[in-house]
């Protein structure tokens, strides 16, 4: 497999919380996350678990109230400003409600990350090459509401690709899918992020998708139950013990 793009994510003493009213909400609490360049990991827990909270502070969407969050080089808590931009920008981000810009068509959203910078690579050229790569090579001009939920979540995951990150973080990306559809697009994810070499971090309840990831951690109440390595050979023993958070 290929690891050059992929970055190396660790994660020390993780806390982040929420108030609400007079209560304190610990949507993280005290989380440590190792995951080498190129590799994959699935968060899994019940809803509110802080599976989604997670994704945010690795993407720099959020801060931590205490902790640290490396990613490759990159000391995402103490990054500000233009570093801080940066580390967005190397982040690919596919969500559960796909977010299109129902004005624009296919090929426009998959460039709308790309569009204000300058790119070492034709953005034009690398939209439609990676509209291709998902199966939607002539769809192009399509609007969003002229596709079904795979395909908009196809131009979703284009798009998280096409500023060649060395992270893609995606939330529950079969959520809003029938199974057939979802068994597709998460055949795709991995495709893709086997032949880009990019680290993956999925936040899901789907306990197949997850076991299919180099890694599994369990998550409740903003806390990392354990960490289970997946090889092929131990899929179902995986499953069921994924399953026992249900």
């Amino acid at each position: 497999m290929n690891t050059e793009r992929g970055a190396a994510v660790r994660v020390q003493a993780l806390v982040k919380r929420y108030s609400s009213g007079n209560t304190v909400i610990q949507a993280v609490d005290g989380v440590d996350l190792d995951l080498p360049a190129g590799a994959s990991m699935a968060l899994v827990g019940p809803s509110g678990s802080g599976k989604s909270t997670l994704l945010h502070l690795l993407g720099g969407m959020d801060r931590p109230d205490s902790g640290q969050i490396l990613v490759g080089d990159c000391d995402v808590t103490k990054a500000r400003g233009r570093q801080l931009v940066a580390h967005r920008r190397s982040v690919g981000f596919v969500f559960q409600r796909f977010h299109l810009l129902p004005a624009l068509s296919a090929l426009d959203n998959v460039l709308a990350p790309v569009l204000p910078y300058r790119t070492s690579f034709d953005k034009k050229e690398r939209a439609k090459a990676l509209l291709d790569a998902v199966g939607l090579a002539g769809r192009e001009k399509s609007l969003p509401h002229k596709l079904s939920g795979g395909q908009q979540q196809r131009v979703a995951i284009a798009r998280a690709l096409i500023a060649e990150p060395s992270l893609i973080l995606a939330d529950e990306p079969t959520g809003n899918l029938d199974s057939t559809t979802g068994e597709a697009i998460v055949q795709l994810l991995f495709d893709l992020r086997r032949n880009s070499g990019t680290t993956l971090v999925i936040a899901t309840h789907d306990i197949a998708l997850a076991a299919q990831c180099d890694v599994v951690v369990r998550i409740r109440d903003g806390k990392r139950i354990d960490s289970t390595p997946v090889t092929r050979p131990d899929v179902d023993d995986v499953l069921e013990r994924i399953a026992r958070l249900r």
